[in-house]
C-alpha cells in the first residue's frame, strides 16, 4: 500500500510542475502575439510605403527591417520558453 501512496505522490509532483510550466509559458505566449501582431503591421506598412510611394522605399525597407527583427526575437522565444 506505501508503494501506491509514493507512486500517486509523485504523479501529483510531475502534475503541479507541468502545471507551473504552463502557467509561464503562457506569459510568453502574450509577448508572443504582441511581437507577431507587431510584425504583421510593420511588414505591411513597408510593404505599402515600398511599392505606393516610390520617394520613401528607404523608409519601407526599414519599417519591413524592424518587423523582422522583432519576428526573430518572437523565434528565439518561442524555442527558448
Amino acid at each position: 500500500m506505501g508503494n501506491s501512496n509514493d507512486i500517486l505522490a509523485e504523479q501529483q509532483r510531475e502534475l503541479e510542475r507541468i502545471r507551473r510550466k504552463r502557467s509561464h509559458a503562457g506569459n510568453m505566449d502574450s509577448v508572443r502575439k504582441v511581437l507577431n501582431i507587431a510584425f504583421l503591421v510593420l511588414a505591411f506598412a513597408g510593404v505599402v510605403l515600398y511599392f505606393y510611394q516610390p520617394e520613401r522605399h528607404a523608409i519601407g525597407w526599414s519599417l519591413i527591417g524592424i518587423g523582422m527583427g522583432l519576428k526573430v526575437i518572437e523565434f528565439f522565444i518561442r524555442f527558448m520558453f
